[in-house]
């Protein structure tokens, strides 16, 4: 299995919802096995960055490819692109 982490920061907080929500169009892909997306808890108090998380799980490669391929990727790309001024995005197999 493959896990799908990204992390986003409004370029203006007053639009987090909106990248929140529009990231939210990635959970009609049918390729994840699970994806979440949600606002940061910030209940770190070290790391006040990040106001939305995605968190996807794969079962391979293929599947992951399969949802960056789809075209709600690419159109959910066009909306959240401009209203973010960070992306960080990270992709782990996990031991089997």
């Amino acid at each position: 299995m493959i896990r799908h982490i990204v992390l986003f920061r409004a370029a203006n907080p007053e639009d987090a919802l909106a990248v929140r929500d529009g990231l939210r169009n990635l959970q009609t892909i049918p390729a994840a096995s699970r994806l979440e997306v949600e606002f940061n808890g910030r209940m770190d108090p070290w790391s006040d960055e990040i106001d939305v998380v995605v968190y996807g799980e794969f079962e391979d490669e293929d599947a992951l490819a399969a949802f960056k391929a789809h075209p709600t990727y690419d159109a959910t790309i066009r909306i959240v692109k401009p209203l973010r001024d960070l992306r960080i995005a990270v992709d782990y197999q996990t031991p089997t």
